[in-house]
């Protein structure tokens, strides 16, 4: 926090999201990478940062987790003597990425959110009846390079990434009474129902999945963010600058009228964002942990004197059950 903060006299409102932070895709990846480390000892190689958190990674990596970003990376023997342990991080990986680690004798965990895995297997699906797909997502994010790469071109369909409404507008397609649509799990829930609409007007027999690809837990923190933004003057949201659904909850508030700011931690926090705000509101993406936004917490009372609460919300019971090989 810069230097230019000092205790304010008016008392602020400071609301709390609920729900916020960890889902159960997140909770259920960070326990595969420690649980694995508990069984086998380091190092333990994860494909890709296991979540969107910068702090997450480093205290895993200090447990004894290696982070690469390719198998290769991976040397065929560990510093044990042993075939490596690795893990697929929850974002999911493609087909071939599966394929190499099985050929080079690894021993693999896959910390995949059921929910990503839900949507591979739609994919797949499709691809076997040789049908073309349409993904909804942001090129270069981890879980559409994974989605991607579960679609089999053999069987003669093809799959097409579509960004944006304008995108939707202008791709051309060979058969569009054969035709679906899918959707990363992290994306703006109104941005894709934009999107989806545009394809219905195109395309009238295109098929979706029965359920929306996005997962509750991007749902549930984007309508919390709703409330908040319609009642405060400003919003910090906790999360990685990396992370897609964090991204889309500064988004939706910035688009609803409510300043927003996506910080990484309590230090990222510029003291004229504060000036002259009374009601602040604060939430943090599904991959941030809440310690951190406890450290948000205290940071505005440094500033003023805080009304703190929690906004009424969805409860969440959500779990996931771990790989076998980690179960206890």
């Amino acid at each position: 926090m810069d230097a230019t903060i000092v205790q304010a006299r008016q008392p602020v409102k400071l609301s709390l999201a609920n729900p916020r932070g960890f889902c159960a895709g997140v909770d259920r990846a960070i326990e595969v990478v420690e649980r694995a480390l508990e069984l086998y000892g380091a190092p333990i190689y994860v494909r890709h940062e296991i979540v969107h958190n910068r702090h997450v990674v480093e205290g895993l990596r200090g447990k004894g987790a290696v982070f690469v970003e390719e198998l290769e990376e991976i040397p065929d023997i560990d510093a044990a003597g042993r075939s490596p342990v690795v893990i697929f991080s929850a974002h999911g990986v493609a087909h071939k990425i599966r394929e190499e680690a099985s050929s080079r004798g690894f021993q693999v965990f896959d910390a995949t959110c059921p929910l990503v895995t839900k949507v591979h297997m739609e994919v797949a699906r499709s691809a076997r009846k040789g049908e073309e797909c349409l993904l909804i997502g942001h090129a270069n994010h981890p879980e559409v390079q994974g989605t991607l790469g579960n679609f089999d071109t053999s069987a003669g369909g093809e799959i097409y990434l579509v960004e944006s409404v304008e995108d939707a507008r202008k791709i051309e397609i060979r058969d569009p009474a054969r035709l679906s649509y899918f959707s990363q799990t992290t994306l703006s829930v109104d941005d894709c129902a934009e999107i989806i609409e545009e394809l219905k007007q195109r395309f009238p027999d295109i098929k979706g999945p029965r359920r929306s690809d996005i997962c509750y837990a991007t749902q549930n923190r984007q309508d919390a963010v709703k409330q908040l933004a319609l009642e405060c003057d400003l919003l910090l949201v906790v999360g990685a600058g990396n992370s897609s659904n964090s991204n889309r909850l500064r988004e939706l508030a910035e688009r609803l009228g409510c300043e927003s700011h996506l910080i990484e931690s309590a230090a990222a926090i510029r003291g004229h964002w504060l000036e002259d705000k009374i009601r602040i509101g604060v939430t943090a993406g599904a991959s941030a942990p809440e310690s951190l936004v406890r450290e948000v917490v205290a940071r505005l009372r440094d500033h003023a004197p805080c009304e703190v609460a929690e906004i009424s919300g969805v409860s969440e019971d959500i779990s996931f059950s771990m790989p076998l090989g980690l179960r206890n």
